[in-house]
């Protein structure tokens, strides 16, 4: 009997790199730190710390489904209710600025009521936006320089997101929308002399708001001045960078920190950073860090892949999504930046972060699953479209 012999495969035993694998492992890591922080932050809380444990637990399951969900969508048929995904998250953004509707929070309409779950509609908008104006640009790909069509047109998309957000009023949120917008625009090709004065009528536009805002006029003004202000403006912002000095590199250890003790307002939102920093030490927050860096690292990379402009848009938005807002928290916490309450992701709590994560993850999987099969030359094909 003879056998028949197979040819060698070439590829076997070769290292496969994997972007989307390296990122979902990045995000369980901080989903899981998130986790093991939270309960620590919230020991003093009313109701304790598993009230607050069970909610995010729930959450990460959640956003799990999610990831799942929309990792096993087409996108390319999703792609067809583009403007209907866009319409309900502008709806929804309406709804939230309506009293008796909308859920009111220092100030701030932000929250859709539902039932015992309060849900920030700013969160989800962010990548109906993205979704949208990756499709008007794929869909405009050789009128990207023309200035009504490939220009104005998709920036009023960005600027209707960013205006409702305002009106919250959420302005952070609405300079990341703004910031992701304009990036993508600039990579599907409009020219410089476009962009570069939009960038500078946003920047003086953000700064009338801001000083036509007594609130956000005293916190910047305060933000001058950290030491002088720590007693009134700056008293959250003094409270975690002493939460980092005590930290020091090796932390008090896990449930030691004194900021659980109500001293940091928002530790386990906005700041739970400065928890990290305190309990775990300089080597945890560093690590964090880096993950985040690893996470845009292997975005870029998986990027080369991508077959179409719509899709590699899309991702784009994505990756800068999670790492621009990582950036924004990580620079408030630390006093790079005025204090603004944004979420760190995958760790602060919150349901409407963790779902916003989840949704952002699965995209990436369901690009890694349908961009594998059509070989490395989806990359070169892509590359040829943006050129």
């Amino acid at each position: 009997m003879v056998h028949e012999v197979s040819a060698p495969d070439p590829t076997r035993g070769r290292f496969s790199f994997n972007p989307a694998a390296v990122i979902v492992v990045c995000a369980i890591a901080l989903v899981f730190l998130g986790l093991t922080i939270l309960f620590s932050a919230t020991v003093s809380f009313k109701g304790g710390p598993y009230s607050y444990l069970t909610k995010q637990i729930v959450g990460v399951f959640g956003a799990a489904f999610a990831a799942f969900v929309v990792s096993r969508l087409d996108l390319e048929y999703a792609r067809r209710h583009v403007w209907l995904v866009g319409g309900v998250a502008l709806l929804a953004l309406g709804l939230v600025l309506i009293p008796g509707i909308g859920v009111e929070v220092k100030g701030s309409r932000r929250w859709l009521g539902l039932g015992p779950i309060r849900l920030q509609v700013s969160e989800l908008s962010k990548i109906a936006m993205v979704f949208c104006l990756a499709h008007y640009l794929a869909l405009n790909q050789t009128r990207i320089g023309e200035f009504k069509r490939g220009y104005v047109f998709p920036l009023g998309i960005i600027g209707v997101f960013a205006g409702l957000i305002i009106l919250e009023p959420d302005f952070g949120t609405a300079a990341l929308v703004l910031v992701v917008g304009v990036v993508l625009l600039f990579l599907a090709g409009a020219k410089w002399r476009y962009v570069l004065p939009t960038i500078a009528m946003a920047v003086g536009g953000f700064t009338l708001l801001v000083l036509n805002n007594p609130n956000r006029l005293r916190r910047f003004l305060s933000y001058l001045d950290v030491e002088g202000n720590r007693q009134t403006g700056t008293y959250q912002l003094w409270q975690s960078l002493l939460a980092f000095a005590v930290g020091g590199t090796d932390g008090v250890g896990a449930g030691q920190g004194r900021q659980q003790m109500n001293f940091l307002p928002e530790a386990h939102t906005d700041f739970i950073f400065a928890v990290i920093g305190e309990e775990l030490g300089m080597v945890f927050t560093l690590g964090v860090v880096a993950v985040f860096t690893i996470i845009f690292i292997a975005g870029f990379l998986h990027l080369r892949r991508a077959p179409n402009l719509f899709q590699y848009l899309l991702v784009t938005g994505t990756v800068l999504l999670i790492c621009l807002q990582a950036i924004i928290n990580l620079g408030v916490v630390t006093g790079l930046l005025p204090t603004k309450g944004m979420s760190l992701p995958f760790i602060s709590a919150g349901l409407s972060n963790l779902l916003l994560m989840g949704i952002l993850v699965g995209i990436i999987l369901n690009t890694q699953r349908t961009w594998s099969r059509t070989g490395l030359g989806g990359g070169r094909r892509s590359m040829e479209e943006l050129s």
